[in-house]
Parts: C-alpha cells; structure tokens; sequence
C-alpha cells in the first residue's frame, strides 16, 4: 500500500464528512441513453445493464462495468457520471444493477448482499458472449467494489477469461471492521441513512412478492440487521459467518488480473487500513490517500484533474490496460 500526494482537497471542505456529503450530491453529468438489457439469473430472478453504447464502437473495443455501493443503482450520481465519462472515451459502459435495484426493481424476490459475486459473473459472462474481443474493466464502488474484489480472487486464473482489469474504490473488503467504523456514534448519520433505505427496500420486496411480514426496527445498527434479516436470509447462521465468507480480504492473494484499490485514510465508512500488514502479489496496486472521505475525493477544480479527482484517477488506471483509448 503506499500514499498518494496527487489529491489536493477543496479548500474548506477536506474534512471527511464534507468530502463524502459534497460526493454524494447530484452532478451536471447525466449518463448518455442507455438500453435496458435484462438478465435471468438461475433462480429466476432478474438484473438489469443499462448499456450505453458509443456510435463507432467496435466489437473489440472496451468495455467498462459499473457496479454500485449499498442502496445504489445505475441513477446514483458517480454512476451516470462516470458512464458519460467513458463514454465520451469510447467505452462501451454497463451500469450493472444488483438485485431489485434501479430499473430490476420489483424484478427479484430474493436480495444483493456482498458476497452476490455469482450474480456479477453471470452478468459478464452475458456481456462476453455477445462481444467476446471486447476487454472488461470492472469498477466496484463500496459494497460494489468489495463484489468486484472477492469475485476475482474466487475465480482465481479463470477470472482472465471475463476480465482484462478489476478497480474497488472504497470496498468494505473486511467487513466485521467496517461495520464497527460505521456503528461509532460520530459516524451515526450514515448508518441511520442506510437503514431507512434497507428498511424501505425490505418492505417493498415483502409486499410485491407476498413473503412474510417482517419488522425491520428504525434503531437498528448495520450489524443487528446483518444478524437478524441478511445472513439467515442468505443461508449464513449469523453475521459475523456472512462477514467471514463474503469479505474480499480473504482472497485477495488469489487475484490474478490487474487489480487497483482507492481507499482514502478518513473514510468514515469504510476501514482503510485493512491490507496495511498484508503481503499482496505485484498485480494488485493498493493507493491510499489522506483525505478524501467515502467517495468523495472531492478537489480544486482548477486543478489538472478537475473537481472529480476520483474520475481522473480511475482514467489514470483503465488507460494502462487501454492505452489507445483517449
């Protein structure tokens, strides 16, 4: 892991909370017109890319995946955003929408969780088969970058044959730490946040496919609603069985593509110090900055990378493995 120097945060608004708020709020950037593609999983559940697609784009030309965080969808603002972003770079981009989000919700009966990698796969291997020379580049974004991580080293050399390229920014890779960082009293109103949504999305599911009612309080932390509703409903017998089996830090050593990892040193969400004593193999690049909060990285923008120094950053690395694309 080593530090990076490169990001200048906005001035008056470098502490963390600032940096993950000002990240968070809608951008001038909407995602180009996208098509709707639907999946059918196993199970019968759906997913759905919303495939934007540039006009001259080749067969053989590259392909990016999007992959939200915890209650995110292809609508959230860094998804658009970047989309048109790499679209204009001649990427073909994918939003890919885990279960029941974005444009599949109502469409799946069963719920996302961190270890849904199974899902992803299946989801990649139906972008492959319709343009098998094209070279995916998956980005996960929180809980989505800790998918994108623990898929890879799952797939260990097979992984080559899906992906040319895996980025995680700010992943949850271990995830018993990042609930006790979420769960601290200062960092209260993002845990509150994500249980209103959890709660809505619970119900919804509930009512739309008639399964039985199921009391999700309003006070309940992120690790009470691992512990009572997540993990038996994935099969695990608790939370803690959930965050040992679906952290990607455990199988880290098993990537084999080229693998990036943003985290930023104040994230009041996620723990940045989780392959601080691990030994990683030379194909996984680990950057940490001291600032930037939870998808924030939010800077000067009349600086060379613009206000968006995440965006930067992650052009900075898909151009390693797609150096004719500008």
């Amino acid at each position: 892991m080593s530090f990076c120097k490169d990001f200048k945060p906005l001035l008056f608004f470098s502490g963390c909370h600032a940096q993950t708020i000002l990240g968070s709020l809608t951008s001038f950037h909407k995602a180009p017109k996208s098509v709707c593609h639907f999946i059918i999983l196993p199970d019968n559940d759906c997913l759905t890319m919303e495939i934007c697609t540039p006009k001259k784009w080749r067969a053989d030309d590259p392909t990016v995946v999007l992959l939200h965080g915890l209650c995110g969808s292809h609508k959230s603002n860094y998804l658009q955003r970047l989309a048109k972003k790499f679209y204009k770079r001649g990427f073909r981009s994918v939003r890919l929408n885990l279960r029941g989000c974005g444009s599949g919700r109502g469409y799946s009966k069963f719920l996302y969780h961190c270890g849904s990698g199974d899902d992803v796969i299946y989801a990649l291997k139906e972008l492959k088969k319709n343009s098998p020379e094209s070279k995916i580049t998956l980005i996960g974004f929180s809980l989505g970058g800790n998918i994108a991580l623990k898929l890879t080293g799952d797939l260990g050399e097979a992984a080559k044959d899906l992906l040319a390229q895996v980025i995680a920014v700010n992943p949850p890779a271990d995830l018993k730490a990042s609930v006790r960082l979420i769960g601290q009293p200062k960092n209260q109103i993002y845990e509150r946040y994500f249980i209103r949504l959890l709660r809505a999305d619970v119900h919804y599911r509930h009512q739309r496919f008639g399964l039985l009612h199921v009391n999700i309080p309003y006070n309940m932390s992120i690790f009470e609603f691992d512990e009572y509703y997540v993990a038996p409903q994935i099969g695990y017998k608790s939370a803690f069985e959930y965050y040992e089996n679906c952290s990607a830090k455990g199988v880290m050593g098993k990537i084999t593509i080229p693998c990036q990892v943003l985290f930023a040193e104040d994230d009041p969400i996620i723990d940045s110090d989780i392959f601080k004593e691990m030994k990683l193999p030379a194909n996984i690049e680990v950057i940490k900055t001291r600032k930037g909060g939870h998808l924030g990285f939010i800077a000067n923008p009349f600086s060379r990378t613009g206000v968006r120094w995440m965006d930067f950053f992650l052009f900075h690395w898909t151009d390693k493995i797609n150096p004719r694309i500008k």
